[in-house]
Formats: C-alpha cells, structure tokens, sequence
C-alpha cells in the first residue's frame, strides 16, 4: 500500500476526477498529488499534522531539523493552502516562510465524549477512599510527554492524590499513589475512564494540538496542563489551570490549586467550550469554508461566530 510508484498512484487519482484534493502527507503522496492537481487545474491543499522536522532534529541534530525545513518549503510551495490544527502551528509555519496557511482545529465527538460517561466508580476500582483527589493522564508514554514531570508532582502531593495513568503497557500500582493501565483503545471505554476522574493532567510542552485535552473538556472535566505548545489555546482558568513547563513543583501546586476552586463549576465550562469549539460540526463547517475559499467561492460555510484565520493565495 506504500506509495512505492507514483506514476501509478497519480493515475489512480487522476482516474478519481476530484475537484481539489488535500494531501496529509509531504513525502510520495504529496508530489503524486502535486501532479495530478497540476494536469486537472485543480485546487490542492495539506495537512501540517506534527512537527516532524523539530522531532526528528531533536533525535537527529539540526543539521536534520534544517534539511526537512527546507523540503517542507519546498513541498507547500506547490499547494494553494496549508492547514495547521493550532495557531503556534500556523505561527511555526509562517517562520519558515510558509504563509499561505489557514487554523484547522481539530474535533471530538461529543456524544461520546460526555459527562454522561461519568459512570465508573474508579476509586472504588482502583481500591482508594472516597476522598481521594482522582486526576488521569491518557497518551503515549514517550520522552516528550513529560511524564516523569508529573511522577515529581505526585511525590510532591502526597496520598491524598490519586494519578491514574493510562497508557502503559502493563497494568498496577507503581508507586503509593500512582496507577498504570493500558491504553483504552475502544473510545466509550476511554471516555468512561476519563469523565470519572476529577481533572486531566498533562505536562507536554511538544503539543502541535492536544486532542485528549479537547477529550477531557468534553467529558466535563477540568485540565491542568504545561504552559508550552498549542495546551494554552485550549485551557486557561476558566478551565483549568496552567503550569510551568517541565516543573514538578509548579505542576503540584497547580493541581492544589485546582481543588480550591469549585470544580463542578469548571467541569461545565470546560464542556461548554468543547460544544462551541471543537465538535465535528464545527471542524467540518471550518474546513469546507477553506475548500470554498481556494475554489474561489464565498466561505458561506463558515460559521458566523468563526474564529477562522485564512490567508489567501495572491
């Protein structure tokens, strides 16, 4: 299924008769969609979904980091538009040179995840008291989420917290007030597990969007997360809180920070927000409008309240 020979896949798209295409990917499928975009007259848009160049130059070296900035250049150059899920993306592109770029949030569903899942009884799963302070962390368990920043905070905290990570491979308690489970690949397990704890934390400081942080808010509860990245855009104190990146401390003091205030009231607001930002209605009605706008049509799609950012081709 690799896209180990162009010419082909170029002829199969071509044989699809689109009308524009958008291209998720910089390498074969990008240039395979370059072309047929450029025999049928057509519109083509991508996708920035990830720092790839900033990841691989932080394994790799800078001399990496810059090669791949510059074949991203290259690459967009060829296209009408490109899209970036949060504005330090769009931001991050636009210091590369690249400023025909537009902000494409990305969405949940909301019916899924809801308050309504709030229905598992994790302390009394996970053998705690009914005090317990109960916060989640769900993702990887990779170098750049810094979860050993939220290890520190826990030490910090004390037993009165409660963190359950999910995520691992394995499953049990690996410290006096710290739970690994595996990762809940089915979304109503996931979204059960999360709406039953009392808030999300998240100390990543490499976010290029943050997708189980817009799960969280959905799901009606609060998030305490890393003052770095794309985290900021999405949580503030109306819900939740924000920490020094990479600090333990600052990460524990945070989340006490958080149990002083009324979290019910928070845990509504962060659902609010989720309704009015990020659904898949709205990610839908956002992304056709910039269809409609390198067509050439009026963004008579786009909602009125938008906070739609798009810059032209001239």
């Amino acid at each position: 299924r690799l896209p180990l020979s162009p010419p082909r896949w170029v002829r199969m798209l071509d044989a699809l008769k689109p009308d524009l295409i958008e291209v998720g990917d910089v390498f074969h499928p990008a240039w395979c969609a370059m072309r047929c975009a450029q025999r049928r007259g057509i519109p083509l848009l991508a996708f920035f979904h990830s720092n790839f160049p900033r990841l691989a130059g932080r394994r790799l070296g800078a001399l990496v980091e810059r090669s791949l900035c510059s074949y991203l250049r290259r690459v967009y150059a060829g296209c009408d538009l490109v899209l970036a899920p949060s504005r330090l993306m769009c931001d991050y592109l636009a210091g590369l040179g690249i400023h025909r770029t537009a902000l494409q949030p990305l969405g949940v569903d909301t019916e899924i995840f809801s308050p309504q899942r709030r229905t598992l009884d994790l302390r009394r799963t996970l053998g705690l008291a009914d005090a317990t302070r109960l916060l989640v962390y769900a993702g990887r368990f990779s170098g750049e989420k810094n979860i050993e920043v939220l290890r520190g905070a826990m030490e910090l905290l004390g037993g009165r917290y409660h963190l359950l990570l999910i995520g691992g491979e394995a499953s049990g308690r690996v410290a006096s007030n710290i739970t690994v489970q595996p990762y809940r690949r089915d979304s109503v397990e996931l979204a059960t597990w999360i709406a039953s704890c009392d808030a999300l934390v998240h100390a990543g400081c490499s976010e290029t969007f943050g997708l189980v942080i817009i799960e969280a808010l959905a799901c009606g509860i609060p998030v305490v997360g890393a003052r770095a990245g794309a985290v900021p855009e999405h949580v503030d104190e109306t819900v939740g809180m924000l920490a020094p990146p990479r600090d333990a401390a600052g990460m524990a003091d945070a989340i006490r920070a958080l149990y002083e205030r009324d979290l019910t009231a928070l845990g509504q607001a962060a659902r609010s927000r989720a309704l009015q930002r990020y659904t898949w209605s709205r990610a839908l009605q956002l992304l056709l409008g910039h269809y409609a706008a390198v067509a050439g049509q009026a963004l008579a799609t786009a909602p009125e309240d938008s906070d739609l950012e798009l810059t032209l081709p001239r």
